[in-house]
């Protein structure tokens, strides 16, 4: 038993043992910037500790799906098998080795692959054969340009052993390669997309997957909203079945943030159209304390308020909406921003011309393409106010340097949060490339590696690939 003060005799309780330990780890993850990939695998089990001390002592998480609560019991995680579960055993990994490649098949972004290593590098070090599986671009059948095979130099070099590499991903050559795995051994098996059967969930193709195997592990949470053989079916012939740390990570974050969060908890929502971010919107507006709008979605909703928007995106059959959604953010008490002012240009291009004008006031011809300085200067003071951000969409187009300057300086600013103990949480897609165009991804709190995955669950909608996993 632990005494709150020396000789106080005076012991906690478990529950507020719980939250002394919570915030210890806290503080510690917070202080820490380092990439996990980088840490020896001693670290692994201590990030382990301290993502499991972010979960809720009630072990549960609430989603909200078609106005009634389902509960996703939080899942066991691979950091509960140790070596008497885990030597000699052959381990299923479904990781997300989903990169771009160039015209040469260079990797030209391997964050995923080195997402994957912890999760692998500690199943190797308790002697388990280890057979990953994972899926790379769409094609229709057997595609030579979608082959997994140009990983194998990069995810070799990263785990520091030889991993082989399978033609297939069923059948008796693999089989064989399965069969002779040593301890600690990996087998990359061949895009599991090749096959129809993978995204159709079929049971028999899961059955041959799972046949190669004695446990389960998901640590694809890109792929965690998708209810494929790999991903969900495996998971029904396979027990154990369990999530990775990447997984575990994913879900302390994104869940934990927004069932439980540090507050003024603030998200900031970008994208060039609402009608891919209702689900979002309408699920934060539950929750967070301050929402801030940007990129191509604001136009809607300007317009919606009488504004002249020029030439600017506008979906007009979302105006209604984007007035429910503003008169919704009235009646919960959240303080939601729109910008003030835009950078408009006079064509969508890199060198178009430019001006900064107020929002209501888009001359004809002309169209926004990223927020202003005094919309910065507003959201960057909204946010100095806050404890908890959740970032998804970027707010311009980044993509043209011209018209970058709203989401570089938002990025800049929860990177600077970041460092003061603000937690900052990157949600995925287009809004994590852009961290990493400016290199502050390994100072924020938590960059999500999934894009539609992240969406349904900041959404609250319950994820396939996770609800098959084992309860914790």
């Amino acid at each position: 038993m632990i005494e709150k003060r020396s000789g106080s005799h005076e012991l906690y309780k478990p529950d507020e043992l719980h939250n002394l330990f919570l915030n210890i780890a806290s503080l510690y993850l917070r202080k820490r910037t380092a990439r996990i990939q980088t840490f020896p695998l001693f670290n692994l089990d201590l990030f382990y500790f301290h993502w499991t001390l972010t979960s809720p002592p009630s072990n549960t998480i609430i989603c909200e799906k078609e106005g009634r609560k389902k509960e996703m019991a939080t899942k066991r995680s691979v950091g509960t098998l140790k070596e008497a579960e885990l030597k000699g055993k052959r381990v299923f990994v479904r990781v997300d080795l989903n990169v771009p490649l160039d015209d040469n098949s260079n990797i030209t972004d391997d964050t995923r692959i080195r997402a994957a290593v912890p999760t692998i590098k500690y199943l190797t070090g308790y002697g388990a054969k280890v057979i990953l599986a994972s899926h790379l671009g769409r094609p229709k059948g057997v595609t030579p340009k979608y082959s997994l095979k140009p990983l194998v130099p990069r995810l070799s070099e990263l785990l520091g052993t030889e991993v082989k590499i399978a033609n297939d991903s069923i059948g008796e050559e693999v089989e064989k390669l399965v069969a002779q795995l040593p301890e600690g051994g990996v087998l990359l098996l061949e895009n599991v997309r090749f096959y129809k059967e993978e995204e159709k969930n079929d049971p028999e193709f899961a059955k041959k997957l799972a046949a190669l195997a004695d446990v389960y592990v998901n640590d694809a949470f890109g792929t965690a909203h998708r209810a494929h053989a790999s991903t969900e079916g495996v998971a029904k012939f396979l027990k154990p079945a369990v999530a990775g740390f990447l997984m575990q990570k994913e879900l302390d974050y994104l869940v934990g943030a927004v069932a439980n969060p540090k507050r003024p908890f603030a998200a900031i929502v970008g994208g060039s159209k609402v009608s891919t971010k209702i689900g979002v919107i309408e699920s934060l507006l539950e929750n967070v304390n301050v929402l801030l709008l940007g990129g191509g979605m604001i136009f809607t909703f300007y317009k919606a308020q009488g504004y002249s928007v020029g030439s600017s995106l506008v979906e007009e059959d979302k105006l209604d909406l984007a007035t429910s959604l503003l008169e919704k953010a009235k009646t919960k008490g959240v303080s939601l921003l729109l910008p003030t002012d835009v950078v408009i240009a006079d064509k969508f291009a890199p060198d178009a011309n430019s001006e900064t004008v107020p929002a209501a006031s888009i001359p004809d011809g002309w169209m926004g393409l990223d927020i202003g300085p005094d919309s910065i200067k507003t959201f960057s003071e909204a946010l100095d106010k806050t404890q908890t951000i959740i970032w998804n969409g970027p707010m311009g187009v980044f993509e043209f340097d011209k018209f970058a300057v709203g989401t570089v300086t938002i990025a800049k600013k929860l990177a600077e949060l970041s460092g003061k103990g603000v937690t900052t949480i990157i949600g995925g897609g287009d809004s994590v490339a852009a961290v990493e165009k400016v290199g502050l991804a390994d100072k924020m709190s938590h960059i999500s590696t999934g894009g539609g995955a992240s969406l349904e669950l900041l959404e609250g909608k319950p994820l396939p690939g996770v609800l098959a996993l084992d309860d914790a």
